[in-house]
């Protein structure tokens, strides 16, 4: 069995994949940190740092029937757990969302053992799946209105993601990769867009991105690309390329979502922040062979790069609570701080490419399932 998992970890290590992850992504993080420690030194103009705001928070002190309502993707294991935990400490109603409704209990279960007063709600959805999303937001819609709470969200927190190392097509024949790294983050937002603007107080979208979409230089992003269509006709599926190409469709996505609510809303009513949490222990790198896994939690630990769910949700709090002015800021490192993304992450032609493509693919979901 051992021998097995050596082999696997052996033909691993001669893959393209291998050779992605362990330079160009590595590279990719000590970037990010170099401009941390550049904005230190030298008080670069790319490195800022922002201050937790109050707006929700004072809502957040009220009964529960007034706090804030944030929905977070992703909720029952690794960064969305800690987050999970870290917002109803701060007073939040957190809506969990999950695949799986054994987990979610669980987590519910957890959250409430270490905070009695946690005001919770549990949905099973499958954020690859469009039809579980939709359904999703007429659940939610429904539970507010049973509940007698205000029709809005304050904030929505974009987390689920996976890394999956073998091609699994969701029922509308999308990459599960793309399809929940990115597709399902996009549909979700555009279905709660009206529960964000009828919020009485700012509300904010939240996208977890990652330092991984500085390894992509150069994209399309035509139809078959975004749904991920086009690995199906390699003969080895390309994992590490299409998790760090949906980490870039994230980030334009960010960007672009904050320049059309601009156009709409100088007010800054929703103001939308991507952060990149670094590299995290977490279950995300459950496929790659036992060996890599282990390999790779050593070596970041080994230079210190490594950080427990916990501390790096502590990234999204500061995310979550910054001021309105932080809409379109690339959240990475702690403290409030914000840096750069890639060049080709801050490219309007790209983002708005992306945008026209996602709007066209969200529409003909909404066909379909109508």
């Amino acid at each position: 069995m051992e021998m097995e998992k050596l082999k696997e970890a052996l033909r691993f290590t001669c893959s393209s994949d291998f050779l992605r992850m362990a330079l160009f992504w590595n590279f990719a993080l000590l970037s990010s940190y170099f401009q941390l420690l550049k904005g230190r030194f030298f008080g670069s103009k790319s490195t800022t740092s922002f201050s937790s705001s109050s707006s929700m928070m004072n809502t957040s002190s009220s009964s529960s029937s007034h706090r804030p309502i944030c929905v977070i993707t992703g909720a029952t294991s690794g960064l969305g757990k800690a987050t999970a935990f870290a917002l109803s400490r701060k007073g939040f109603y957190v809506l969990l969302v999950g695949r799986s409704s054994q987990l979610l209990s669980k987590t519910l279960a957890e959250i409430k053992k270490q905070n009695e007063d946690a005001q919770l709600k549990a949905f099973e959805v499958d954020i690859s799946s469009f039809q579980s999303v939709s359904k999703f937001r007429n659940s939610l819609e429904q539970w507010l209105s049973e509940s007698e709470i205000h029709s809005s969200i304050q904030l929505l927190v974009n987390n689920a993601g996976i890394l999956a190392t073998t091609s699994r097509p969701t029922v509308e024949g999308f990459d599960r990769m793309m399809a929940t790294n990115y597709i399902g983050a996009f549909s979700l937002t555009k279905l709660l867009l009206p529960l964000l603007r009828n919020s009485p107080v700012p509300s904010r979208v939240v996208n977890v991105t990652s330092f991984t979409h500085r390894s992509v230089f150069s994209a399309r992003f035509d139809k078959d690309s975004v749904t991920g269509v086009y690995s199906s006709e390699s003969k080895q599926y390309p994992c590490a390329s299409i998790y760090q190409y949906s980490k870039l469709c994230v980030l334009l996505f960010s960007y672009e979502l904050h320049r059309q609510l601009r156009l709409t809303d100088d007010s800054h009513h929703i103001s939308v922040a991507a952060v990149d949490p670094g590299a995290v222990k977490t279950n995300i790198m459950h496929e790659l062979p036992s060996y890599i896994q282990v390999l790779a939690f050593f070596s970041l630990k080994v230079f210190r790069l490594m950080q427990s769910s916990a501390e790096a949700a502590e990234s999204v709090i500061d995310a979550a609570l910054a001021p309105p002015e932080v809409s379109g800021k690339y959240f990475f490192g702690g403290n409030g701080r914000t840096i750069e993304s890639s060049a080709v992450s801050r490219d309007p032609k790209l983002a708005k490419e992306l945008w026209d493509t996602s709007c066209l693919i969200f529409d003909e979901l909404q066909q379909t399932h109508t």
